[in-house]
């Protein structure tokens, strides 16, 4: 018997059934519109563009632009979102595929969404699905059942604190009176959001525990009394908290999203975060892109919120790291906002401490060397005399005044005359004592300037390690025959800054002393509140706990000590004074006026424009003075630049490729003042999540920065995009990615 005629024995009566292979129904494109153009949910650089697929005439009605479906790609089934419906495509229609199925019910991505994704992904030169990864949360099918996609009738913000409703909008008027007596300027601000008209501004804050909440949400909640969406984006969910506390003490109540909604949406505000679970995410996210809430708070990916133009942008401390994104097209928040309000008529206001450098640039830019992420704004500065009377009294306590006020303990690191200061207020309330950083940190310094040691050949930071000789940490030069080129001095010394030590140090100086140490290494954590006793509180920068009175009220410390200010001349990355003047600001604001007692310390050498701008209270003299360097070596935000990193030989390709090197892209300025767009490439370290076996493929590993005209950014950005993605089609071997406008280009 051949193997064609054998057959599974089997007993009389119970032979195996049969079966038959269904036939598959058949399926007829729509009659209108029968093509979708489809993005899909693959992050590879060269299938960035969209793919188009037949639409089912029973899917019709559902396959809305806007909506996620399921499809066959590349023998598996992905996910994408549906970016338009057309009559044609250019694909032969026998290689055309169905849609597998319409997942969601109601649009996710709508019009202006879409629009401002392609726009985000063309200014940082991504792709749509690398933007749709980092801002569409993961489905949860069973909210896709709730009434989220319908509005609460008229119990909305603005139709309680509108200006038509007479006795609604007290504690609006309130607020606005407040910021008209604070802040020059801010008439055009408060006239741009009621107007529906585009305007861009920066807001230097004004001291006081949580005061920039209040003014924040005053802004916010003017711009839903007039019809506009809100969207802040905070630094973290402490920053977050805050606004959220303070936009209910407006009287604004918050959805919310970890409860299922029975009935119509309630809630005027939200928070929206990555570190939310899936269901509370993904609720949130479907709440504001139906319209039902109007205003968005959370941290970085609050970017991203659905919401309906035109709206109110804001974001707090722009300069801080955490707006950065991590993933590519590593995307900055500022940038993300700015672009969205500027193509939809918005209003964008960055908030901060201290105005960064960037926002610098743009309060004295032409409108011809604006950007896709940038452009002219309006400062929004507070008053002096409100200055005077909000601040606490500010001191500068290096080498020179300790000897001008005759004190013994010149060099110490709390000097007598501050330990006396701190004592008395000690009596009256808590004090806090602000260290540079929470762990320990080694490095080496000049003994008579204590500036920090640098390399000659690349000016990186020397190193001790087990040799005898200092070494460069970056490019590994040996310093021999160093000399210090601020003083002359050739002598180093081992530098040590941290929190290890320091309690028990302070204990000798202030006794039984009650000690609270907040931070993220230390037992307890960071600490988000301490009552309004007498006690010492211990805490680096943003971990900085507030003072509750026993009413509940916030009140504010009775002084504040910012120790080791001798660290700020060993920081590192090009904005490492403003990142120093942010953190000594945030932690000078938690201290109580100085007409009720308050006073601050700055104890140690430091920069004097960075010293002077804290005790002034005046951030935009250090950003004029940063802009001024940087417009002198033409870096950024004078002019944007691009950093690329990977492989030397796939680096030095896209060099040439882009024309960085030889090309239209290769020189910036005219005449005698052109110089070389390219710095570099210089050698850069593996990443450390790098296995072992892996080390020898970025052996080699650099890292360039290429500078452009601001005409030439958006073209710029596009060309990287299309280069990295021949690379990546032609699997060329190599580590190869770069980032436009980094947060740091070391």
């Amino acid at each position: 018997m051949s193997e064609i005629d054998a057959e599974q024995p089997a007993f009389e009566g119970m032979a195996p059934r049969r079966r038959r292979r269904k036939a598959a129904p058949a399926r007829e494109p729509a009659a209108d519109l029968p093509i979708a153009s489809v993005v899909l949910d693959v992050q590879a650089t060269h299938l960035g563009s969209t793919f188009d697929y037949l639409v089912d005439e029973s899917q019709s009605d559902a396959a809305i632009p806007g909506t996620l479906v399921r499809v066959r790609f590349a023998g598996r089934r992905v996910n994408g979102i549906i970016w338009e419906r057309s009559a044609q495509s250019p694909v032969p229609g026998s290689s055309l595929r169905f849609l597998e199925r319409v997942v969601t019910p109601h649009v996710l991505v709508g019009e202006d969404m879409r629009g401002d994704i392609s726009a985000i992904a063309d200014a940082y030169g991504g792709t749509r699905a690398n933007i749709l990864r980092l801002s569409l949360p993961s489905r949860v099918a069973r909210v896709d059942k709730e009434p989220l996609w319908r509005r609460a009738g008229e119990d909305t913000a603005a139709a309680r604190y509108g200006r038509t409703n007479p006795g609604g909008h007290a504690a609006l008027d309130a607020g606005l009176r407040s910021l008209a007596q604070s802040y020059e300027h801010v008439a055009a601000l408060t006239d741009a959001i009621e107007s529906r008209r585009h305007g861009a501004f920066v807001m230097d804050m004004l001291p006081g525990q949580a005061a920039w909440a209040d003014d924040l949400a005053v802004l916010a909640l003017d711009a839903m009394a007039h019809g506009r969406s809100a969207v802040l984006v905070m630094p973290g969910m402490r920053e977050t908290m805050l606004v959220c506390r303070a936009l209910g003490r407006l009287g604004l109540s918050e959805f919310t999203a970890g409860d299922p909604v029975r009935n119509a949406v309630r809630g005027d505000y939200l928070m929206l975060a990555a570190s939310l679970p899936p269901d509370r995410r993904y609720r949130a996210y479907c709440a504001v892109a139906s319209g039902a809430v109007g205003c968005v708070v959370g941290p970085r990916a609050a970017m991203y919120a659905p919401v309906r133009e035109p709206a109110f942008f804001a974001i707090l401390e722009d300069a801080a790291y955490q707006h950065a994104d991590g993933m590519m097209p590593y995307a900055q928040a500022r940038g993300v906002l700015r672009l969205r309000a500027a193509r939809h008529q918005g209003v964008f206001l960055a908030l901060a401490n201290a105005r960064s450098v960037v926002s610098e640039r743009e309060v004295g830019m032409d409108a011809a060397d604006a950007t896709p992420v940038s452009g002219p704004s309006v400062a929004v500065h507070p008053f002096a005399a409100v200055v005077r009377s909000r601040a606490p009294w500010t001191r500068w306590l290096n080498r020179a005044e300790l000897t001008r006020l005759a004190d013994p303990t010149v060099g110490a690191r709390v000097p007598h005359f501050a330990v006396r200061i701190l004592k008395e207020a000690l009596d009256e309330g808590p004090v806090l004592l602000s260290i540079p950083q929470d762990g320990v940190e080694q490095r080496l310094g000049c003994t008579r300037c204590h500036r920090q040691a640098r390399c000659r050949r690349c000016t990186g930071p020397l190193v001790r390690s087990s040799g005898a000789v200092p070494r460069c940490g970056w490019c590994g030069a040996a310093a021999v025959h160093w000399r210090c080129p601020h003083c002359g001095n050739d002598r180093m010394h081992m530098v040590r800054v941290g929190a290890a030590g320091t309690a028990q140090e302070l204990h000798g100086l202030f006794g039984d002393a009650p000690m609270v140490l907040s931070g993220p290494s230390q037992p307890g954590g960071i600490v988000s509140s301490v009552p309004n006793r007498s006690m010492l509180v211990l805490a680096p920068p943003g971990a900085e706990p507030l003072v509750q009175a026993d009413d509940g009220i916030g009140v504010g410390y009775r002084a504040v000590a910012i120790l080791d200010a001798w660290t700020s001349l060993y920081a590192r990355g090009v904005d490492a004074r403003i990142d120093t003047l942010t953190n000594w600001m945030r932690a000078v604001s938690l201290c109580l006026p100085r007409n009720r007692g308050g006073q601050a310390l700055l104890i140690g050498e430091s920069d004097p424009v960075l010293a002077r701008s804290l005790v002034l209270w005046d951030s935009p003299q250090l950003a004029a003075h940063e802009l001024d360097e940087r417009a002198q070596t033409a870096l950024p935000p004078v002019l944007p630049c691009a950093c690329i990193w990977g492989r030397r030989d796939a680096v030095t390709w896209l060099l040439h490729e882009v024309g960085a090197l030889d090309g239209t892209h290769a020189t910036v300025g005219e005449g005698e003042a052109a110089m070389p767009a390219v710095l570099g490439p210089v050698p850069i370290a593996p990443p450390v999540t790098m296995d072992a076996h892996e080390l020898e493929e970025t052996r080699d590993r650099v890292k360039a920065v290429v500078r452009v005209e601001p005409g030439r950014r958006a073209p710029f950005a596009i060309a990287l995009r299309d280069a990295v993605a021949r690379h990546v089609a032609t699997r060329t071997p190599g580590e190869l990615r770069f980032q436009l406008d980094p947060k740091d280009l070391l």
